[in-house]
């Protein structure tokens, strides 16, 4: 049906996309509810004549379209995230978020339109030799949806070659691609410390272990983990939350126990585990020292995201052909954030890129309630998805 480069197609139906981009914004479901956007996603393959799968990851949708030949016996994977974030809205245009306290905050609204671009586009042309698989994945912020459609086997029924997934940037112009052929985004580490001392009145504090100093004299050393431990040429953060102890309303009352809440981003495992030993090192010896005892509980939420330089330099190339080299960032800068892809490139060779689509500069960035996708964008997106199988799974000539 179309004669056309994968941009110039999808640009035919750019009003639509935006259409349905808007009406997804409209109504945002949060994490495993994604109900009525993963039966618009159903319902919008299989008008297109594609065979869908439901149920993987709870609510997760998988779309297969098989090419003009499927010699090749090649599978390429091409993800999506569609979960909203618990956030309240600050827009007051037409399509604003129709649910008090949750809003598309961070564009997966966005992404949801651009694979069903792609989708639409690939059904009809089916210009290559193999499958691509659409992964519409549920519950990305914070909820594991990647490792859920993984451990509901998604990989064992659709064994992809490789697995591409794009974020919008609002950090890049409009029109633009990010990628980097190593590192991403950070993994995700969440820790908990406890400590134990002794309660007592506050007028008479040498008669308790007093907690709350002995959180002070903590918070100011696990800074030094970072300084002082991690080499500088390494990426670490560590940043304490949340620190809880005590009643508000009680000066007088010096508390038995104090808690902080926090997280650790880190790229290279080496510095993963380093970080987590100094951290529970300095939290024994601290508490110790003052006649106190102090518990660390480290979580591994998400991985490291680490893109495979050959498909990394693929996502560059094809970009590069599409809208010229002066528009792509072949060494985009890691982010510390996380993202849970990450899993998918675990089990999987791929990439992950970032599509531009402006607005930092204007204060709408991701996770703020005036943040909006940029509806310019989709057509780019959808047509790097359908390039990436296109390229990934040729026709031969």
């Amino acid at each position: 049906m179309y004669a056309r480069s994968p941009l110039e197609s999808i640009r035919l139906f750019h009003d639509e996309l935006t259409t349905l981009r808007r009406d997804l914004h409209a109504h945002p479901e949060l994490g495993f509810e994604e109900v009525r956007t993963s039966g618009i996603v159903a319902a919008g393959l299989q008008a297109l004549g594609i065979e869908v799968h439901r149920g993987i990851g709870k609510t997760g949708v998988v779309g297969v379209i098989r090419g003009k030949r499927c010699d090749s016996g090649r599978m390429i994977g091409l993800r999506a995230d569609m979960d909203a974030l618990p956030m309240g809205e600050a827009n007051d245009f037409a399509y604003r978020s129709t649910k008090p306290g949750l809003m598309h905050g961070c564009g997966h609204d966005g992404h949801t339109a651009i694979l069903l671009g792609t989708a639409r586009y690939l059904a009809q042309t089916r210009n290559f030799d193999g499958t691509a698989v659409l992964i519409f994945q549920p519950a990305e912020e914070g909820l594991g949806g990647a490792k859920a459609m993984l451990d509901d086997g998604l990989f064992d029924t659709f064994p992809c070659d490789a697995v591409y997934a794009l974020h919008n940037w609002p950090g890049l112009p409009a029109g633009t691609i990010g990628v980097n052929p190593g590192p991403m985004m950070a993994a995700a580490d969440r820790f908990e410390i406890v400590i134990q001392g002794r309660g007592g009145h506050g007028a008479h504090p040498y008669q308790t272990i007093d907690p709350v100093t002995v959180a002070g004299h903590l918070i100011t050393a696990l800074q030094t983990v970072v300084s002082r431990n991690v080499n500088p040429l390494d990426s670490a953060v560590l940043s304490i939350g949340s620190v809880q102890a005590g009643h508000p309303g009680a000066m007088s009352v010096i508390p038995g126990e104090a808690r902080m809440v926090g997280t650790v981003r880190t790229f290279r495992k080496s510095v993963q585990e380093m970080v987590e030993q100094r951290m529970r090192e300095l939290a024994t010896s601290i508490a110790g020292a003052f006649g106190a005892t102090a518990q660390l509980k480290y979580e591994r939420i998400y991985p490291a995201t680490l893109n495979t330089p050959q498909h990394a330099m693929l996502v560059a190339d094809i970009a590069t052909e599409m809208i010229g080299k002066e528009n792509v960032v072949r060494d985009l800068t890691p982010s510390m954030g996380s993202e849970d892809f990450s899993f998918m490139l675990q089990a999987r060779p791929g990439a992950y890129f970032r599509l531009g689509q402006g607005g930092a500069e204007s204060g709408c960035v991701l996770h703020n309630p005036h943040f909006d996708f940029n509806d310019a964008v989709i057509p780019l997106g959808s047509a790097m998805f359908a390039a990436l199988a296109e390229r990934g799974m040729p026709l031969a000539e």
